[in-house]
């Protein structure tokens, strides 16, 4: 018999079923066409003279058992069932194959996902010892398999060079009896940390950037020690807070992976792990006013070039050498790992410092302290700053697509879903966790959910990639909560890579 696709045994499977009801219900199996005698009918009437309530209770009858038996051991005529589907077989797969080549149906997906248009806290998060010290959230962070979160506590509204002490906090959040004020793991820093990253396939490694500068390394399942690698003060340290950390993919080695640190000393070093326990600096930038290629000079400020220090950093999904940065002198900028040009003026720095900016996006009213490039399209990138607005960015042109005021205060995170090309988050100044969706409209958010007090700010956002309806924040209050999402949130819609080209192509003067 020749072979059948599922859709045309599911068809089968019902017939089939069918044609056995029946022989159960007749006594015999017509695999094909069935047609009984005539039904003789006689009218009649009954007419009682009396009538009385009684109760009864009766036993099957032996021929009545016997009946039922013959009804259930009633043979099946296989070989008639085989004949009729090698009969019909070429008629079905036609006819499905006529249904697959339709359009009737273009643009349509199934959505499996109950529609839940609720966004509620799934769990809200605390260190104790943090909340005592009054430490803020800083920076978020999920590990590899997208069970446990992190986050890093510091100040970010003040701070200085003394050595008041701060955490990194990780929760299992599939952990039996999870307790939110009681992390599973609180590793003490000497430093305010300003940053953090769980490693992208080894789910115990984080990497964390310190007020002071430095860089370290941690293995969570090291409960005793868990500082493994440190870039200690030197003269390729960072002389500014580290902004930003992340996990870069050794281009000689796919299986290795170096540290890159972004800080407002306008440096972007890139760090690889040796045996002693040290981070040797590899490669480094260096962003230099007069080096920005655009005709409208950036602002200097009264601290010489703090006005292209670094305060945030996305690379692209599409090319892993490009990169766009936010500075505190309000741009954004796009830049390259491939660069050759040198920084000028030279630096201390045991490596070459290079010059990595190639372009300059039209400003915010502020310091730029968030970008995030899109994982559906090569050209997209969001930015935020204190201005309050986001924008919507091509990389092939200065100004943006779309710019959009969120906050009175700042903007301190915005981050692209992973999933649902359109949709986008953002953290503001008033408390506010907003959620975009630019199907639905491109000048309001879809929900916007209340973090925290207007007077606390959220500080940080992070999307959960392997739990796509998990979203984490982090808030002033030193509060971290996990928001599940909507269905409407981690469902692609019909055409939606189709509206996202259209924002993309759009030309603005």
């Amino acid at each position: 018999m020749a072979h059948l696709s599922d859709p045309v045994w599911s068809f089968l499977y019902f017939y089939v079923g069918m044609l056995h009801w029946r022989s159960k219900n007749e006594g015999k199996l017509y695999p094909f066409i069935c047609q009984t005698g005539e039904i003789s009918t006689v009218e009649a009437a009954v007419q009682s003279h009396s009538s009385r309530d009684a109760g009864m209770q009766t036993d099957q009858s032996e021929e009545t058992i016997q009946n039922l038996n013959l009804q259930k051991e009633a043979p099946v005529d296989y070989a008639g069932l085989l004949s009729f589907l090698q009969g019909v077989e070429d008629v079905v797969i036609k006819e499905l194959n006529k249904n697959w080549r339709s359009h009737a149906f273009d643009g349509y997906e199934v959505n499996w996902v109950d529609q839940n248009e609720t966004v509620f806290c799934l769990h809200s998060l605390s260190c104790p010892e943090a909340q005592d010290q009054k430490l803020q959230v800083t920076s978020i962070s999920w590990n590899a398999t997208g069970s446990v979160v992190a986050c890093s506590y510091g100040r970010l509204d003040d701070g200085d060079w003394s050595t008041e002490k701060s955490y990194v906090c990780t929760w299992n959040l599939d952990r039996r009896g999870l307790n939110p004020k009681r992390p599973d793991l609180v590793v003490d820093v000497p430093s305010s940390v300003m940053c953090l990253a769980f490693h992208p396939s080894q789910p115990s490694l984080i990497v964390g950037g310190l007020y002071s500068g430095e860089v370290l390394i941690w293995d969570t399942s090291r409960i005793e020690d868990p500082l493994i690698w440190r870039t200690g003060m030197t003269d390729d340290t960072h002389t500014d807070p580290v902004y930003q950390v992340d996990w870069l993919q050794d281009s000689k080695h796919s299986h290795h992976f170096q540290i890159l640190s972004v800080s407002t000393d306008g440096k972007i070093l890139v760090w690889r792990t040796q045996r002693d326990g040290q981070l040797t600096l590899v490669e480094g930038f260096a962003l230099v006013a007069q080096q920005i290629p655009w005709s409208m000079k950036l602002k200097k400020r009264t601290r010489g070039e703090t006005a292209v220090g670094v305060t945030s950093l996305s690379f692209s999904c599409f090319d892993p050498s490009v990169f766009i940065i936010g500075v505190e002198g309000g741009y954004s900028l796009k830049c390259s790992t491939a660069v050759e040009t040198a920084a000028v003026p030279r630096t201390g720095s045991s490596v070459p410092l290079k010059a990595p900016a190639e372009f300059a996006f039209s400003p915010h009213g502020g310091p730029v302290y968030c970008v995030s490039c899109s994982p559906f399209h090569r050209n997209l990138f969001l930015s935020g700053g204190t201005d309050g607005h986001v924008h919507l960015h091509s990389m092939l042109q200065a100004q943006p697509l779309i710019s959009l005021q969120l906050s009175k205060k700042y903007l301190f995170s915005v981050r692209w879903s992973p999933v649902r090309p359109l949709v986008f988050a953002a953290a503001t100044g008033e408390g506010e966790v907003q959620l975009f969706d630019f199907g639905k409209s491109s000048q309001k958010p879809a929900v916007s959910v209340k973090q925290a007090s207007a007077q606390t700010a959220v500080y940080c956002i992070e999307f959960n990639f392997k739990q796509p309806q998990l979203l984490a924040a982090g808030d002033a209050s030193g509060m971290l909560k996990i928001w599940q999402l909507s269905s409407d949130f981690i469902q692609q819609g019909p055409r939606e890579m189709n509206h996202l080209e259209q924002l993309a192509n759009e030309v603005t003067d």
